[in-house]
């Protein structure tokens, strides 16, 4: 199957769901559809990080409530951060080093 880059943004799903069943799915670009990217299932063998993939693709919803009374969230959560704390969230000129400039 092909799909230009237009479909794959309008129809992502659909073309994922083809690509499950077995198909191959192919993306194009521009006016002479030159092949760019292709999507292909993931072998449900193969891990995919610490997830196995077959669970990735869920059939059933997810339960409400599934850690209800298990934990319980004090007032001290919604407390400000102290100023030390804070600063480690916030960008600092180490960042540029780091992660080059903003």
């Amino acid at each position: 199957m092909e799909a230009t880059m237009h479909q794959a943004k309008t129809q992502l799903s659909k073309l994922v769901k083809n690509a499950i069943s077995g198909q191959e799915v192919i993306l194009t670009s521009g006016q002479k559809r030159i092949p760019v990217a292709r999507i292909v299932p993931i072998d449900s063998a193969a891990p995919l990080g610490e997830i196995p993939a077959a669970a990735v693709v869920r059939k059933t919803k997810r339960r409400l409530g599934l850690y209800k009374g298990q934990f319980d969230v004090g007032p001290e959560f919604f407390e400000p951060l102290p100023e030390e704390e804070l600063a480690l969230w916030e960008r600092s000129e180490n960042d540029d080093v780091l992660f080059g400039p903003a």
